[in-house]
């Protein structure tokens, strides 16, 4: 039975952590300036990762004082985007673990900072919009596999046709802790510029 409570009282805590995810991401879609919505973003992403049971961050890192770092916002790295189409295309998407995650796409954007990356459909996870993207950063100042630019299966979406603001790229959770599984950046979500915004090593 303290094995089955156990159980029960973890998945209650991810449900909480995702509402509370979601939730954070309404504020900052509410919010009348974008540099308003990611100040708010940024201390509430803050909370989260040093109060809360389902943080990433193992329980002595200095990160829960600290805080997770980023790059200054900058407002003209914001953009409004329509969604180009593309070919079908479904991808099995290795992790950095031992899993898969099963994706589709369903278009493309081009980013005006240069390069087009794929949008795709998560065929599983509350099936949910997903635009990782692996930047000239990686594996030097932001993590090698790669961040999160969309992810809608969290809320984590901005509103508008396809609102895309490189100043919330955030890295995944098994950047901080091995223990979770994340889809890393397939080879179409991957791009030579440097994008020096959002969260950093």
């Amino acid at each position: 039975m303290d094995h089955d409570r156990r159980w029960g009282e973890s998945v209650l805590s991810l449900v909480d952590w995702r509402r509370r995810v979601s939730e954070l991401y309404a504020a900052v879609r509410a919010a009348a300036d974008p540099a308003d919505g990611h100040r708010l973003w940024r201390s509430g992403r803050d909370e989260l990762f040093q109060r809360h049971p389902e943080s990433p961050l193992p329980a002595d890192d200095p990160m829960r004082t600290s805080g997770v770092p980023y790059w200054p916002y900058d407002p003209a790295l914001r953009f409004e985007l329509p969604l180009q189409p593309a070919r079908e295309l479904t991808l099995d998407v290795p992790t950095d673990g031992e899993f898969t995650t099963s994706m589709r796409r369903i278009g493309q954007l081009e980013l005006p900072i240069g390069g087009t990356v794929d949008v795709w459909s998560l065929r599983q996870y509350a099936g949910g919009l997903f635009v990782p993207l692996r930047d000239g950063t990686a594996g030097e100042t932001s993590y090698g596999g790669g961040r999160y630019l969309l992810d809608t299966a969290k809320g984590a979406d901005l509103g508008g046709s396809l609102t895309i603001d490189l100043n919330f790229l955030y890295h995944p959770s098994c950047r901080y802790n091995p223990a979770w599984q994340c889809p890393l950046a397939p080879p179409g979500n991957r791009i030579g510029v440097r994008v020096e915004a959002g969260e950093r090593l």
